[in-house]
């Protein structure tokens, strides 16, 4: 089953470098093939690198869950509709190019997160803490206390630029912007209770690093 996932990937990664290196229309498409696919196959190999013992076939993060595969069926039909009524809004390069760009850093942003908490990392929140469990406050996260969700974030606002999806740019911004907000402060309360002061002296000094999201508003 790994196999399949990252043979899927690998063809998915290989078609749209072919979109993305011809000069047919569907170039930027091309680019938020590689762009996915790699996002998607990076998380299973940062993980197996990482923290093995929570490796399993979630760590693709292709079943994220309902809502995130609906938000990506969404994208492909709003490019797909409005590349066949209104072509000229998808030859607009620059604004692709950012996308691109966003892409590029939110993803690099969220590996950075995941090789510097190491162990520590985990794509499912943690209710019990382990015998190895340390908070990390150096690296990406003296910038940001969740410096994987700030390029998750991006990285899922620059697939809808990329694509020039003005729906979905806006309907993924929203939606974002909630689900990390919930999390974070779903995450917060369970490091507060594993750490205690030294979370909270952390939580003072270093941002969130997501716009108007502050955290859980919570003291000893």
């Amino acid at each position: 089953q790994i196999a399949v996932r990252a043979c899927f990937l690998g063809f998915a990664f290989g078609c749209g470098l072919l979109l993305s290196t011809g000069r047919s229309a569907w170039r930027h498409f091309g680019w938020y093939m590689c762009s996915l696919s790699l996002f998607h196959y990076s998380e299973y190999l940062v993980t197996a690198i990482n923290n093995p013992r929570s490796l399993s076939l979630d760590s693709f993060l292709l079943n994220h869950s309902f809502e995130y595969n609906l938000a990506a069926l969404s994208s492909w039909v709003e490019f797909t509709l409005e590349k066949l009524f209104f072509p000229e809004l998808k030859q607009i390069t620059w604004l692709s190019t950012v996308g691109l760009l966003m892409v590029i850093f939110g993803d690099c942003l969220r590996k950075a997160a995941m090789l510097t908490a190491g162990s520590n990392f985990n794509h499912i929140v943690q209710n019990e803490k382990s015998d190895t469990h340390t908070l990390v406050t150096s690296g990406v996260y003296g910038w940001f206390r969740h410096p994987s969700y700030v390029g998750w974030f991006y990285w899922s606002i620059g697939t809808q630029v990329l694509l020039c999806n003005p729906i979905c740019v806006v309907g993924y911004a929203l939606a974002s912007w909630r689900f990390f907000r919930e999390r974070i402060e779903e995450e917060e309360i369970t490091l507060i209770h594993f750490f205690g002061e030294e979370y909270l002296e952390y939580k003072r000094k270093v941002p969130s690093g997501l716009p108007f999201i502050k955290g859980v508003k919570l003291e000893l």
